[in-house]
């Protein structure tokens, strides 16, 4: 799901993973450093979730890819 309802909580949607990967995302990282900080969540469990929560992200112009490192926009 990619938002919470009734029967799903928040932490268990693409926009849980995604604030959660935010909270993690206070300078530019690599995709691998970045993974590598967030995996043992329960929120990404699969690295599979990891790429459709920050391609939603990046979907949404909240992060942007510059050289290589992932950053939050700052637009």
């Amino acid at each position: 799901m990619i938002h919470p309802t009734k029967h799903i909580p928040a932490e268990q949607t693409l926009l849980g993973a995604g604030a959660f990967i935010l909270s993690h995302l206070s300078q530019p990282r690599t995709v691998t450093s970045l993974w590598d900080s967030v995996r043992g969540d329960n929120a990404l469990e699969t690295f599979d979730r990891f790429v459709l929560a920050l391609t939603m992200l990046y979907v949404l112009r909240i992060v942007r890819l510059e050289r290589g490192l992932v950053a939050r926009d700052m637009s």
